[in-house]
């Protein structure tokens, strides 16, 4: 049966995308299948697999198709969410597609890859909030 794995991110630096994903996200980098242009990042309270990072050669994409959304409850977490990801080495981006009363901010992780940090009080589901386990 096929199911779906876990997201990868594609990195030029293996060893500063560990330490910026696993402190952005709370995540542990893990000895499974660890190699010179591999780490997979599990949850820091043991539930499991949560991102892989390999070794890139290709330069992130501008505009990509897919990419990391990260959830806040409100706008005053998604702004304080934003300023401590930009003091673990994130870039705020200048980005050309937004819409006119956004619920997300547009950053890149130290190696440029997009991600959002998503404002779901704001969001255009009407407020929906994060499941809770």
């Amino acid at each position: 049966m096929l199911r779906l794995g876990i997201p990868v991110i594609g990195v030029m630096d293996l060893p500063r995308a560990v330490g910026f994903w696993t402190e952005a996200l709370d995540l542990v980098a893990a000895e499974e299948w660890q190699s010179e242009t591999w780490r997979t990042l599990n949850h820091a309270d043991g539930s499991g697999r949560a991102l892989g990072l390999l070794l890139s050669e290709s330069p992130a994409e501008p505009h990509p198709r897919v990419h990391l959304d990260l959830f806040t409850e409100t706008a005053e977490e998604q702004q304080a969410e934003v300023r401590r990801l930009i003091g673990l080495g994130a870039q705020a981006v200048d980005w050309d597609l937004y819409p006119p009363e956004p619920d997300f901010v547009v950053l890149a992780d130290p190696d440029g890859n997009i991600f959002c940090v998503v404002d779901l009080s704001h969001a255009p589901s009407g407020g929906s909030s994060l499941p809770t386990s």
